[in-house]
């Protein structure tokens, strides 16, 4: 292989693998000799790669952690997987699942080839994931076009239907997209409104960077985070929330979501959780029998009466269904 940059990006690729590489065995993967394989390496070390070289016989080449992360090589199926993989995260909000993501999602997908972004395309659309039904999915694509245009930064036009099923067209300057774990949300300043707002992106459809670049204002909070939190805060009214489960308390917190406090003891199969959530009693009713043990709530007295009444209509749709 007489090409050096390709000879060098295909070195590259070999020595990604977590694995020691004999410089026999490069040099005959590479067709080239010995010394041109040490030639190589010396350039990908100039270049900030960090390879390790061992002594004797049986020595060789491997790659190694270094002080800064550099470019990484991916052949076709490793672009691919970690894309699809991607997509799936950021598609349904799973917990844990940051901007970081979504951003790491939009550089890959921008220099994908076309080939690779149809099969990822395609593998997504035959694909059904298992999810919990804790929040509403989102089109991975909606994701990358807004993280790309907070990133740019560019102004953002998009539609978007409200709680109460308006829809309306909105240009804005996005700022950050934050997830809940539930959701994700976009923080932006609405130009027509002339305000910071907060968009649920489930709700968001037909996304389209204008190519307008613009100065990122200050946001009010500092934090977007914060920001999502207060908005949201405002549009539920709080609720006091008190419950006991029939189950340890540990058991109990692996299956809240991390926001709310952890459940406080009383004795090795009991527990009791009190504490302020800025959820609607249906999300909490669901939440709360999601545990998967038996529970009795103390308070508040509305989210008993819902609680009474989806019992029943769940007994009734059970006794409907019996033959």
């Amino acid at each position: 292989m007489t090409d050096t940059p390709a000879r060098l990006l295909q070195l590259l690729s070999l020595l990604q693998t977590p694995r020691e590489w004999p410089g026999g065995e490069l040099a005959d993967r590479l067709a080239v000799s010995r010394r041109t394989i040490r030639r190589d390496i010396d350039r990908l070390r100039d270049l900030g790669y960090p390879v390790q070289a061992t002594m004797g016989a049986e020595g060789g080449y491997r790659l190694v952690a270094g002080k800064a992360m550099p470019p990484l090589v991916l052949d076709d199926e490793e672009a691919v997987a970690i894309a699809v993989g991607l997509r799936a995260g950021a598609g349904h909000a799973v917990e844990g699942i940051e901007e970081a993501s979504v951003r790491a999602l939009a550089k890959l997908e921008q220099v994908l080839p076309s080939r690779l972004r149809h099969r990822v395309a395609t593998l997504q659309a035959a694909t059904i994931p298992l999810t919990s039904g804790d929040g509403a999915t989102i089109d991975p694509g909606t994701l990358t076009v807004i993280a790309g245009a907070v990133i740019g930064p560019e102004r953002l036009r998009f539609g978007y239907r409200a709680g109460d099923g308006r829809e309306t067209r909105r240009l804005a300057e996005p700022y950050r997209l934050v997830s809940t774990g539930r959701r994700w949300y976009l923080v932006a300043y609405d130009m027509d409104r002339e305000d910071w707002r907060t968009f649920r992106v489930d709700r968001i459809s037909e996304p389209l960077a204008t190519g307008a670049r613009f100065t990122p204002r200050e946001l009010p909070t500092g934090d977007a985070a914060e920001f999502v939190t207060r908005s949201m805060s405002r549009r539920q009214p709080s609720v006091d929330l008190d419950v006991t489960f029939e189950a340890p308390a540990e058991f109990v917190a692996a299956r809240l979501p991390k926001s709310m406090a952890a459940p406080q003891p009383l004795g090795e199969r009991r527990c009791r959780l009190r504490t302020t959530a800025a959820d609607s009693v249906e999300w909490l009713a669901v939440r709360l029998a999601l545990v998967d043990a038996e529970f009795t709530v103390h308070q508040p007295s509305h989210l008993v009466g819902h609680l009474a009444e989806l019992g029943s209509r769940l007994t009734r749709a059970t006794a409907q269904g019996t033959p």
